[in-house]
């Protein structure tokens, strides 16, 4: 007889060791050992076992901010939202599995005033979250989808592009293992300009780098001129499926050499080797998304998915206009 489908919450800790990768994710960002580092002692995953094996998987990031309970996205992780294997079979009996499913994770899901999270681009059904009083918008990231033929990728670059690429070939030299400390700096001096503070501390970006670096799933390109200076900086990581530029800076008090666009060609590389998609890891900010549409890269769009207790409302509400905020801020 058919074992009936079990589901499991899991508290998980950073204390634990290091872990091994799981088969359960659409990317990197829902790995647990990635999840370890970006939010230590504070992430959970809803679980749902069928005759012992893993059907269904949500992982999630929760903490208790102005005494809310909330499930949120933790730092540097793009996308995180539900995993599904929902078998084979006519279309019909996949996506009743597949809603099924859903509303089993969603049942899991502890009790929260908040939550947010932005899903995978693979999943595009979310009618069990609608139907269960979630909200959902769309939003893009962009993607180079085939990285077979670097030619055929680099004959997609608009114009501009290849002369950024071929002044920054003149100007400066690729070091593709760039200091960490340079990157943080030049991170810093990006958000000074705008008149913040970088969001998250530095000790969370060497805690996820020393991660990485630990699963050769990392690579920091710096551009660096014959001075010594350092114009660009670049952080990619990746899984054997898709590598994501992660954080991006660059120095805008010296002269624009095309340093910026350079190091994304080299990423885009170094993706053809280790990986099959380049995700620039999209902005809804107007020239940023113009800077990625310029390499060929192609909308994908995702859900932002959304939830608030009656009393967590007004939260919530402050909270996406600070964003809203913040990118016309970037905008201008």
């Amino acid at each position: 007889m058919a074992e009936h489908p079990t589901l499991e919450r899991a508290r998980l800790t950073g204390s634990e060791p290091q872990r091994d990768p799981v088969p359960w994710v659409n990317s990197i960002f829902e790995q647990p050992w990635w999840l370890d580092s970006v939010a230590p002692g504070a992430w959970s995953d809803v679980v749902i076992r069928r005759d012992g094996e893993v059907v269904g998987r949500l992982p999630y990031a929760h903490r208790r901010r102005f005494g809310l309970e909330t499930i949120v996205q933790p730092p540097y992780t793009q996308t995180l939202g539900p995993w599904l294997s929902t078998g084979e079979g006519k279309y019909a009996r996949r996506l009743e599995n597949e809603n099924r499913l859903l509303g089993e994770l969603i049942q899991g899901l502890p009790p929260f005033d908040i939550f947010r999270q932005s899903f995978s681009t693979s999943l595009t059904n979310w009618l069990p979250f609608y139907w269960s009083g979630f909200q959902a918008t769309v939003r893009y990231t962009y993607r180079i989808e085939d990285l077979s033929d670097l030619e055929r990728v680099q004959s997609d670059f608009q114009e501009h592009v290849r002369r950024a690429i071929r002044k920054g070939q003149r100007t400066v030299e690729v070091i593709p293992d760039c200091p960490l400390d340079e990157l943080l700096r030049l991170n810093a001096q990006t958000y000074a300009r705008q008149g913040r503070r970088t969001p998250h501390p530095d000790a969370l970006v060497r805690r996820l780098d020393a991660a990485c670096a630990a699963r050769d799933a990392r690579r920091v390109f710096s551009a660096v001129d014959a001075r010594g200076r350092t114009h660009a900086a670049l952080f990619v990581v990746w899984d054997d499926r898709t590598m994501y530029a992660l954080i991006s800076a660059r120095d805008a008090e010296l002269p624009n050499s095309g340093a910026n666009s350079l190091l994304y060609w080299e990423a885009i590389r170094l993706a053809a080797q280790v990986s099959r998609v380049f995700d620039f890891e999209g902005s809804m900010v107007e020239p940023i998304a113009r800077f990625f549409r310029a390499f060929g890269g192609r909308q994908a769009p995702y859900l932002l998915v959304t939830k608030a207790s009656p009393r967590a409302r007004p939260a919530l509400a402050a909270w996406s206009a600070r964003q809203a905020a913040g990118r016309l801020r970037r905008r201008g």
